[in-house]
């Protein structure tokens, strides 16, 4: 069995040139940037509706997300429709590099400071979360009697960055394509769910503290464009731009354990279960190569803003150059790209990649060691929010 159709580096191969490689990735792109306009209108002419029944005026917040329409446009069309060739390219290229690109500039609304308190504090909830994960989904694959590289995919997955993870580690741990196909199959189905749910069940639970409910978010659930998609619905619904702003930080936090996480869990395979045939071989990657760098991106921003701001308030200019009003409109249409133009054209791009027909086949047991894993980490998520959240302010 191959690789399931939502795996994002399917048919991405590097252009031989330039020109070439802008000529193939235009026509998705484009594409996904339709469907993210149209999302646009689409919501706020059904909030306009909504808000009419409800005798609310015509002008008020529109309780419809426009990536939460995005998102549902892109898997009608990729289930019914289907994907043409010709925009697949541009597709792919929207969620390896224009999401990060928009995260990177998500930056711009924190300063560094503000990103190593929340990022410091909340480790301890990030670890319990991504610990607790791991540890229920290698038992429950042991006691379901399934393979172990399924589940130590399964377990990197919903613990770290989902399908980035699975994809870091299967070479270590010479996982077979079967297996890659079940463990991202997982990642997509639950994923996919939670991006829709929480950030409802963020609100239920947490409405006056945007900063639990942003936690929650960003330990509960597992890829990054999850995350990204639930905080931007939170943000959109319930106008609360802290959630995307603490949701994202604590992801990113979250991405880098991959650092640890992937060599740990290599050795574990290896030096526990793995067949005598291969015990010995050691993981792929050199340790550095797997820090994402949309990370140190998302830093470098921050740190933008911190000199930018420490410019205005010495009653000077930002940089030199930019007097207060000019370093705020500056960095507002930064921040403005970012959350509102290439994140939406990523979750447009999230919904065109996610074939429903990845999981026939999947299989009663592996589905329910997927299901097992994203239920303990969002437990052990809610839990340690609801003990520390409280202690973290930005």
């Amino acid at each position: 069995m191959g690789l399931p159709k939502t795996k994002i580096e399917e048919g991405y191969q590097k252009p031989t040139s330039r020109i070439s490689g802008l000529t193939k990735v235009i026509p998705g792109s484009l594409y996904c940037l339709s469907i993210m306009l149209i999302s646009t209108v689409m919501a706020k002419w059904l909030g306009q509706w909504i808000n009419q029944l409800q005798g609310l005026p015509i002008n008020s917040s529109s309780p419809i997300s426009s990536i939460f329409i995005a998102i549902i446009l892109g898997l009608l069309i990729r289930n019914i429709i289907g994907l043409q060739e010709i925009f697949k390219d541009g597709v792919v290229f929207s969620i390896k590099f224009i999401l990060k690109f928009g995260i990177i500039l998500l930056g711009i609304r924190l300063s560094f400071i503000d990103v190593i308190k929340l990022a410091t504090w909340g480790i301890p909830i990030i670890l319990a979360s991504v610990i607790a994960g791991l540890l229920v989904t290698l038992w429950f694959t042991n006691k379901m009697k399934q393979s172990h590289r399924l589940g130590t995919l399964v377990a990197c997955g919903t613990g770290i960055c989902g399908i980035t993870a699975i994809v870091a580690i299967s070479p270590s741990i010479k996982a077979n394509d079967e297996e890659v196909a079940y463990a991202i199959a997982n990642i997509t189905i639950f994923g996919i769910i939670a991006m829709f749910a929480y950030p409802y069940l963020a609100h239920y639970l947490f409405q006056d503290d945007p900063i639990r409910a942003g936690l929650f978010l960003g330990t509960s659930i597992h890829d990054t464009a999850q995350v990204a998609g639930a905080a931007l619905i939170y943000g959109q619904v319930f106008d609360t731009a802290k959630v995307v702003d603490v949701a994202t930080i604590t992801k990113l936090t979250r991405n880098v354990l991959i650092v640890a996480v992937v060599p740990i869990l290599s050795y574990y395979y290896f030096k526990k279960v793995a067949d005598s045939s291969v015990t010995g071989t050691q993981p792929t990657k050199k340790w550095y190569k797997l820090i994402p760098l949309f990370v140190l991106g998302f830093l470098a921003m921050a740190v933008v803003r911190t000199i930018g701001d420490a410019g205005v308030e010495n009653n000077s200019a930002a940089f030199g150059i930019l007097n207060p009003d000019q370093w705020i409109e500056t960095w507002s249409t930064i921040n403005s790209i970012g959350s509102n133009y290439l994140l939406g054209i990523a979750m447009a791009a999230v919904g065109l990649s996610t074939s429903f027909k990845v999981f026939k086949g999947l299989g009663f047991k592996p589905f329910l060691i997927g299901m097992v894993a994203a239920i303990s980490v969002g437990i052990i998520s809610l839990v340690m929010v609801s003990l520390l959240g409280g202690f973290i302010t930005i």
